[in-house]
């Protein structure tokens, strides 16, 4: 199992540190930038007061812009759930499908390892990639951080990326029980995808139209904090996303046991009620 474990990760090495390294040198170049924001204040408020607010909802609204919390929060944290969250919805919706569509599964499986091994081995792999990307960001952060006037210590810049990987989890484990039910990987993760986009603006909208706060409770993105829980942590919410990310994961891990394995290509519906009128 550790050499299923090891062999995904290697795989994913070009993919941790051109993530990682290139998030790394945003958030440094962004947290360079906190200090000149702060002085020019008057005028950026006058700036910001012209924009519509629809626009500003997108960003988790600007009114904390100018605390360290609320900075980096509009500047990094409100569309990391949109850039990071398209990798985990790719990645997580062809962790085994990917390899059961080209056709090297089934000779995978052939080998004395049990389903099982597989499936926990290349989704602990999954998990210490977004891990490990999150790590050399929030590396980047912290070594900028003490040259500038930001205040947010190194533990506590830890919390928003605690929140992220969480919702990263979250969508790339639900792709990835997608992956075993729709019949094809490109399917799994554009409905994936519509979710993660669709829980995103409704999040942002509810901020503007109070008739879509319940429709908001629905949505994941509702418990994700980004750098507002420098604030104050709901770990309740980091819970709860884990949660749902353990259940889709348990879920998916069924399927895989119990599911017929493609030779190569996409597969059917496999619907029974279909079956039974084709036969007949």
């Amino acid at each position: 199992m550790f050499t299923i474990f090891k062999h995904s990760l290697s795989r994913n090495l070009g993919t941790i540190l051109g993530w990682g390294l290139s998030l790394a040198v945003l958030g440094g170049y962004l947290i360079l930038f906190y200090d000149t924001l702060a002085e020019q204040q008057a005028q950026l408020n006058a700036l910001l007061a012209q924009y519509p607010p629809e626009l500003m909802a997108i960003f988790g609204g600007m009114e904390d812009l100018f605390s360290p919390h609320g900075y980096i929060n509009v500047e990094f944290f409100s569309y990391m759930p949109l850039i990071l969250g398209i990798y985990a919805v790719l990645s997580g919706s062809g962790l085994l499908a990917g390899d059961e569509e080209s056709g090297t599964l089934d000779l995978v499986l052939a080998h004395p390892v049990s389903r099982s091994a597989i499936y926990w081995s290349r989704l602990s792999a999954f998990l210490a990639t977004i891990l490990a990307i999150l790590l050399i960001t929030w590396a980047g952060f912290v070594l900028v951080a003490p040259g500038t006037t930001l205040g947010i210590s190194t533990g506590e810049m830890v919390l928003p990326f605690l929140s992220l990987f969480a919702l990263l989890v979250l969508f790339g484990t639900l792709a990835l029980l997608l992956s075993m039910l729709l019949p094809a990987r490109r399917l799994a993760g554009m409905t994936a995808g519509l979710l993660l986009v669709a829980s995103f603006f409704i999040t942002a909208l509810a901020r503007l139209d109070d008739r879509l706060e319940n429709l908001a409770k629905l949505s994941p993105l509702n418990y994700y904090q980004g750098g507002l829980a420098v604030q104050q942590m709901e770990w309740g919410w980091v819970a709860g996303l884990l949660g749902a990310a353990i259940v889709f994961a348990l879920l998916a891990w069924w399927r895989f046991e119990r599911r017929d394995i493609r030779v190569g290509g996409e597969g059917g519906w496999q619907l029974a009620f279909w079956k039974t009128r084709t036969k007949a």
